[in-house]
């Protein structure tokens, strides 16, 4: 230990800890956005834009050489990255808060929006390979610049309605990707969330001819919002193949009766019906916390708590919680609360 000029004793080490305190104290929540040209959506079928702005969102602890854990968060139909570009300021105070409250991590949101809508962040030939470019190509992009740990949870799976849906879709399938997902107000158990939807008269009514010319990009999409919501979901469960490129098969015939073998396709792809025919569907060494609102207009929270029955006995850790209000109330608490039981603190209400 050396002296400093007045004869007193000096402790680099001390320095040392000053500095970084100093630094931090200095640091701000930041936004870095990352212009991703992703390979998994190049001449995608629909022709939508393979370049996606990819929007991480760091607490101050994030300094130089920090191994964060990330969050990629996943939006609901319809959403991009844009209105979290332009409401960055919410979404870094909520970072930080929860770095401060729980644990510091990078926050990613991910832009899965087609020309549908979205993409319930799925591959499929009628749209385009968009679990690959999550998985593959925006976790490659973020983690070049944002390391991860090396143990513990390294990279959570979330996402709120349709979003939620992708979470739960691929973290069962890249279990070895994701230690944890988080599901919120996740869409599943198909006959009470998607049936009654297709149901509506402005969907089943709706002309095969003119769907037809709608997914060959001959019409623009409709203006009625269900209708549209419906074409994008059956461009992502029931795509024609690598020969109908673009084209998927509609729920109803040119009489207008219902197909239920195209239905059958739908239901394959739900998340109850995936976990009911195998509870092994998520892995021994990752966690999933499910959740719907109480007042879910979509009975969310019916689909989770069916979900969480299935999985409780198997080898993964699972979580259910009902929080109060309705589908989409109150998404930065619940995010938290699910990120809160991911990262292991004790929640007494968690059931």
């Amino acid at each position: 230990m050396s002296k400093s000029p007045t004869g007193k004793k000096f402790n680099p080490r001390l320095l040392a800890l000053l500095l970084v305190a100093a630094n931090l104290a200095a640091a701000e929540p930041r936004l870095e956005v990352i212009p991703l040209e992703s390979r998994a959506l190049k001449n995608n079928p629909l022709h939508d834009p393979s370049r996606r702005l990819v929007a991480v969102f760091l607490p101050a602890q994030a300094t130089n050489g920090a191994r964060l854990p990330v969050v990629y968060y996943l939006p609901g139909y319809g959403n991009s990255t844009a209105p979290f570009i332009a409401g960055s300021n919410v979404w870094m105070k909520f970072t930080q808060k929860v770095a401060d409250e729980l644990k510091p991590l990078v926050l990613v949101i991910v832009d899965g929006k087609t020309r549908w809508g979205g993409s319930q962040y799925l591959n499929s030939a009628a749209q385009g390979n968009y679990a690959d470019y999550v998985c593959n190509d925006t976790v490659a992009a973020v983690e070049k610049k944002f390391a991860t740990p090396t143990t513990g949870v390294r990279r959570v799976i979330a996402g709120h309605s349709s979003g939620g849906f992708g979470a739960l879709r691929l973290g069962m399938a890249r279990q070895e990707l994701f230690d944890g997902v988080v599901a919120l107000s996740a869409d599943s158990d198909f006959p009470i969330s998607h049936l009654p939807l297709v149901k509506l008269a402005s969907v089943a009514k709706a002309p095969l001819a003119e769907i037809q010319k709608m997914a060959a990009g001959q019409l623009p999409p409709p203006m009625n919002g269900d209708l549209n919501y419906a074409l994008g979901l059956s461009a992502a469960y029931a795509p024609c193949g690598f020969f109908g490129r673009g084209q998927f098969d509609w729920l109803y015939d040119a009489h207008g009766k219902f197909r239920e073998a195209v239905w059958r396709r739908w239901l394959a792809n739900d998340p109850l019906t995936l976990v009911q025919k195998n509870p092994r569907a998520f892995g021994p060494n990752q966690s999933v916390y499910l959740e719907g609102a109480a007042l879910d207009e979509y009975s969310a929270n019916l689909g989770a708590r069916k979900m969480f029955a299935v999985l409780q006995p198997g080898p993964a850790r699972s979580a259910f919680y009902e929080p109060p209000g309705h589908h989409s109330d109150h998404l930065h608490e619940r995010l938290q609360r699910g990120l809160q039981w991911t990262f292991g603190v004790p929640l007494t209400d968690v059931r």
